[in-house]
């Protein structure tokens, strides 16, 4: 997806070394990343609320997976083809339909009256995300100029990204103890009808210049392997993997996957150029965004279970640790830029790694003893800054250094990979909780797992971007995420 801030009107920016933001720039991003954060709301505030809303809806246990499932498929799958037509046919446009849709959508879900209507409402949520996500991070970047002032804006973004995780459990158990399940989707009903109407005059309008062919073979291959391999993951989560419709799907998913990456090497105008994912940072710095997001998601997952489950206690007292745990990433988010800043996106990236590995490690001294909840709430606060470390110097490993006409390309693989991360993850690994005769005994399973591989990726990645010298003239390759 290319970018041409030619045709954008946004107004001319201060100097790069400084990032002090205008109050219109203010503005702008208080527009896209309350959007941002109310999709990420919506991946959690819903989960503590799901029996009550079962009883309420007449569905059977087996079928609750599809409140989640049916939001998640949409949301994951469209991602690639709505960056692209936001690209072609103006970004600002379809992020104010995806906005207007996803509200619709949740007001739809609210007053459900049976499981259908409930069921299409998410669908519709879904689909409405898919056009948010790609296009809000296409026009901050558009917006705010590589520097000071897009590593301000980027780690703002980042931190209500996870913050809107996190605070969704907080949210749900809260509002569902107080006013009901339905409270939980009429929150993100008032969200989008705050946003609303300030977009539209805020916002500036940019598209490529040129208006290339649509890459259809691509699109249908790549959202089909998409919706193909989320739902197999979704479904997973709850059933296991040995169900037939989980394998078939799987392997659906994995041959249209394979047949979008030869239908992009072969076309003219591809939807994603294969060429982008060899570079060393778009490659291994989405690798660590995959990693961070999907292995942090299935801890909040999996301490949700243990704190209500095996130490009792209730929906309140369980948002009370994930609150605590939502005031230190939103301390990391402020001072995270500083730290890119003066290390680099590269080393801050492989150092907030290892530190969320080494304390997700932590929670291995949990047990069944009411005190192991301080382990928990300490041990999941500091990951979470470590965490939100990763989220914004991700980002900015890939796009930073990369043309203007190749920032639509990177930053939706940006977001991307955050919307496959932050629904893999619990499928991938939280069966093995939910399955488990002996819930504490999973719990450790899962933990000891998600440690290993953030740790793996911590070493993958500092190698994969490590400084290589050019053979033969002896001239260092440019570190394009070096420190500023």
């Amino acid at each position: 997806m290319a970018i041409d801030t030619s045709t954008s009107t946004t107004p001319a920016r201060e100097p790069l070394d400084n990032p002090r933001l205008s109050t219109r720039d203010k503005l702008v991003l208080f527009v896209l990343c309350a959007a941002q954060f109310t999709v990420a709301l919506d991946f959690s505030v819903l989960n503590v609320a799901l029996p009550v809303l079962g009883d309420d809806l007449g569905m059977s246990r087996s079928a609750l997976q599809w409140a989640v499932t049916a939001f998640a498929l949409p949301s994951g799958g469209f991602l690639l083809l709505f960056g692209r037509i936001g690209d072609l046919y103006g970004r600002r446009r379809l992020f104010l339909t995806g906005l207007a849709l996803f509200g619709a959508a949740s007001l739809l879900a609210t007053f459900a009256w049976d499981p259908a209507s409930f069921l299409a409402g998410r669908a519709l949520q879904g689909l409405g995300a898919a056009a948010i996500v790609p296009t809000g991070m296409s026009l901050l970047t558009t917006t705010f100029p590589e520097g000071p002032a897009r590593d301000r804006a980027l780690g703002i973004s980042g931190t209500l990204l996870s913050l809107g995780f996190t605070v969704g459990m907080v949210a749900g158990g809260v509002l569902t103890d107080a006013l009901g399940w339905r409270s939980t989707m009429g929150l993100l009903s008032v969200f989008a009808l705050i946003v609303l109407p300030l977009a539209p005059g805020l916002l500036p309008e940019s598209r490529t210049p040129e208006l290339p062919r649509l890459d259809i073979p691509g699109a249908i291959t790549v959202t089909g392997g998409l919706l193909s391999l989320i739902y197999a993951l979704s479904t997973a989560a709850d059933h296991g993997f040995g169900r037939a419709d989980v394998i078939v799907t799987l392997v659906v998913g994995a041959l249209l996957l394979t047949a979008f990456a030869l239908v992009e090497s072969r076309t003219a105008q591809p939807l994603v150029s294969l060429p982008m994912l060899r570079r060393r940072t778009v490659a291994w710095g989405n690798l660590g965004g995959l990693v961070t997001f999907s292995m942090m998601s299935t801890v909040v997952f999996v301490l949700t279970l243990y704190l209500q489950e095996v130490l009792r206690l209730s929906a309140f007292e369980t948002g009370l640790v994930f609150g605590f745990q939502g005031v230190l990433s939103a301390v990391a988010g402020t001072y995270a830029p500083k730290v890119i800043g003066r290390f680099g996106a590269r080393r801050t990236l492989v150092g907030s790694l290892a530190g969320q590995g080494a304390l997700i490690a932590g929670l291995l001294g949990l047990n069944s003893h009411v005190w192991s909840v301080w382990l928990a709430t300490a041990a999941v606060s500091l990951a979470s800054m470590c965490h939100l470390g990763a989220i914004i110097s991700y980002g900015l490993t890939v796009t930073s250094g990369v043309p203007d006409e190749e920032q639509g390309l990177a930053t939706g693989l940006v977001t991307s990979t955050q919307q496959v991360g932050i629904t893999v993850g619990i499928p991938l690994l939280g069966v093995l909780a939910t399955t488990s005769t002996d819930l504490l005994s999973g719990v450790h399973t899962v933990i000891a797992l998600d440690a290993v591989i953030v740790l793996v990726a911590a070493v993958l990645v500092a190698l994969g971007l490590r400084t290589r010298r050019a053979s033969g003239s002896g001239a260092v390759e440019a570190e394009a995420v070096g420190a500023r």
